[in-house]
């Protein structure tokens, strides 16, 4: 990356037989970043400290984010953070691969961007045969593939690794696993929040389960460990050659047992002004003790709150993870768009029943007025990718 000669390629003297033409022209190539790992692996944090890194060197960098639903808290986060933000929404990026294709280039529309950083579904693995082998193979005149790099979550890893399902099916434990399994770089995330046995013994576990692969410590918060992982992602990887091993079946299947929702909701209050950052924490802390008394595990939670150009967001991750504020407005207002994003191993109809029973409860207790505008909530469907590599010349579109 830090050579930017490396950003170029020469056209074919076929093309162009004027030999001053063959050394004058050239087409400027972007370096494509795909930043994997489970709901909650802590991947739009990292994604922004990444980003901030090559912004300070003076680098153009884009963002894309993907949901399989519309209306994400990450997308505007990082467009709050002054961030270039594409958006692929409705399904997994390798379902919706044309649309991605279409969003890079978008991306590109005043200037190519020296790096795109994608930051693909918590849900989806795969991601090597029916993203980057079709990327390369197709479009490998535009873009310089960097490695397929997924965080490890913590709050999960340690259940799933040691052999459970970490309050998951055993099947949407299998794309947690899988997707570690076809990583070229595994990055232990959240470290700032492990005390050193609890990280030696992650990357103990991770060791054993994956002898041959690259695996590095780090924080998206505080940035520790950084550098290792930034060098690594510069550096030239080839990409497998053999597809992930993977049972379509029982992907599926962990897909669908998962609960997706999201919401937006207005709150308002003329006469008086409250915390945008007090209820935003509330708001999550109630809907999370909700789902604890239902015996339903966290994906992610996240709820971005926001009024005056100003936002806070909140997340939930885990059934015994704390609720925390990862953005402060510290401002004090009289309404605010809200915008929920959850993710869970339940039931979808639940999970709409809980956020309308908390946005009542909190709208209650803080003598606020509420609307709720939208309101998605569904399961996942079958993944179907337009693309499936078995090779790196030849594929398969039928798993």
């Amino acid at each position: 990356m830090t050579d930017q000669s490396n950003r170029y390629i020469n056209v074919s003297p076929k093309f162009f037989p004027f030999r001053t033409l063959q050394s004058e022209f050239r087409i400027l190539m972007s370096r494509f970043l795909m930043i994997g790992g489970f709901l909650g692996a802590g991947k739009t944090t990292a994604i922004a400290r990444l980003a901030r890194h090559y912004t300070d060197r003076g680098q153009r960098v884009g963002l894309v984010t993907n949901d399989q639903a519309y209306g994400l808290v990450d997308t505007h986060n990082l467009r709050a953070q002054g961030f270039q933000v594409g958006e692929v929404p409705g399904a997994c990026f390798c379902c919706k691969f044309d649309e991605l294709v279409d969003t890079l280039a978008a991306l590109g529309t005043d200037r190519q961007p020296d790096l795109i950083i994608t930051e693909p579904v918590g849900s989806c693995t795969d991601l090597m045969a029916t993203v980057l082998h079709p990327l390369r193979h197709l479009f490998g005149d535009r873009y310089t593939l960097g490695p397929l790099a997924v965080l490890c979550k913590p709050e999960h890893g340690r259940k799933i690794l040691g052999g459970g399902t970490g309050g998951f099916s055993p099947q949407a434990a299998y794309i947690f696993l899988k997707q570690l399994e076809e990583a070229q770089l595994i990055v232990l995330n959240k470290i700032d929040r492990l005390s050193t046995s609890e990280r030696d013994d992650l990357l103990e576990l991770l060791g054993k389960r994956f002898p041959d692969k690259e695996i590095l410590a780090a924080s998206g918060t505080t940035g520790a460990g950084f550098d290792a992982v930034i060098a690594v992602l510069e550096a030239d990887v080839s990409l497998a050659d053999r597809p992930l091993e993977i049972d379509y079946d029982t992907y599926a299947e962990g897909e669908a047992a998962l609960g997706w929702l999201n919401c937006t909701v207005h709150l308002s209050s003329p006469n008086k002004t409250w915390s945008l950052d007090e209820v935003t924490l509330q708001l999550v802390e109630r809907f999370s003790r909700a789902l604890v008394a239902a015996a339903v595990e966290p994906g992610h939670v996240k709820v971005l709150a926001s009024a005056k150009a100003a936002t806070a967001v909140a997340n939930w991750v885990a059934s015994d993870a704390p609720v925390e504020l990862s953005v402060a407005s510290n401002l004090e207002v009289h309404e605010a768009e809200v915008l929920i994003n959850a993710r869970a191993h339940g039931s979808p109809e639940a999970l709409a029943q809980h956020v309308r029973q908390t946005v009542a409860e909190l709208a209650k207790r803080n003598a606020l007025t509420y609307e709720i505008r939208s309101v998605q909530h569904f399961r996942p469907s079958r993944p179907e990718p337009v693309h499936r590599y078995t090779s790196p010349q030849g594929e398969n579109t039928n798993p």
